[in-house]
């Protein structure tokens, strides 16, 4: 799975990703991870009408799902390049509703520890191991802090994070290869097992006109958090941490799971 551009990092607007992201994760099997995620907004008594913030949203997917399924969505991300492909989304749909005017989302571009918000939402969603982009424990703790303050009290928020497990022997100084109908990636990563950091770099090749490749990299990192700290941290931001699920079910975490589900609540 191509990892979330990092929302948290300064600097690089992930223009060669961003153009192919969506093409490059078509195996993620989005449908079934949106109505996934909508079991769980309703479960936790944010039904279709609340406004939801969808946080690191990159090219929109989710904010789209939702908003086509009866939420009120911002989406929120660090990248103009993602933002921008999130835009063209809209326009598409636009030219596909046959004259009728879909619902707009509102875009942010902000970095996920610098949220910043005119009112508060009614529930919140993190996805992708987008927080596992935050590679400093002090970037977490603001996130959380700052998410606090833009949710309702009793708002849920739920958000999932790549397992240290998945770290150590997944990711681990791996090679992995992408494409698409227009491009491939090789992805690469190096494992630091002193601070949990996996250091990630895209090698992008893209088809031009001629049939010749066009070549960019992207680089950033992720970092495994224990569930114990996220908790811990949480709580400290007043959140309750109500469950904890394995990758798409309701159930506690297998030993090996690679994903972990947080379904939380601002107190």
């Amino acid at each position: 799975m191509i990892p979330t551009p990092a929302p948290g990092e300064a600097g690089g607007g992930y223009a060669a990703l961003a153009r192919h992201y969506d093409g490059f994760t078509q195996n993620m099997d989005y449908k079934r991870r949106t109505e996934y995620l909508c079991a769980l907004l309703c479960h936790a008594g944010a039904a279709p009408g609340a406004l939801v913030l969808d946080l690191a949203c990159g090219t929109g997917i989710y904010t789209y799902a939702l908003l086509e399924r009866g939420w009120d969505v911002i989406g929120v991300d660090a990248s103009p390049d993602m933002l921008a492909v999130a835009h063209e989304r809209n326009s598409h749909r636009a030219q596909q509703s046959d004259g009728a005017v879909p619902q707009v989302p509102l875009l942010l571009c902000q970095r996920l520890e610098e949220l910043d918000l005119y009112g508060t939402a009614q529930a919140a969603a993190c996805l992708t191991d987008s927080l596992n982009h935050l590679t400093e424990p002090r970037e977490v703790r603001r996130f959380f802090r700052r998410l606090h303050l833009f949710l309702e009290p009793g708002a849920p928020f739920i958000f999932d994070v790549n397992t240290l497990y998945k770290h150590e022997h997944i990711l681990s100084d791996s090679t992995f290869l992408y494409e698409s109908d227009s491009a491939y990636c090789v992805w690469q990563n190096q494992w630091r097992s002193g601070d949990r950091t996996t250091d990630i770099t895209l090698d992008i090749f893209a088809r031009e006109e001629g049939g010749l490749y066009a070549r960019s990299r992207e680089q950033f990192a992720e970092r495994a958090y224990t569930p114990e700290e996220l908790t811990r941290w949480l709580q400290k931001a007043g959140f309750a941490v109500e469950h904890i699920y394995g990758e798409l079910t309701q159930l506690p975490p297998e030993a090996d799971a690679q994903r972990l589900f947080f379904i939380c609540r601002r107190e």
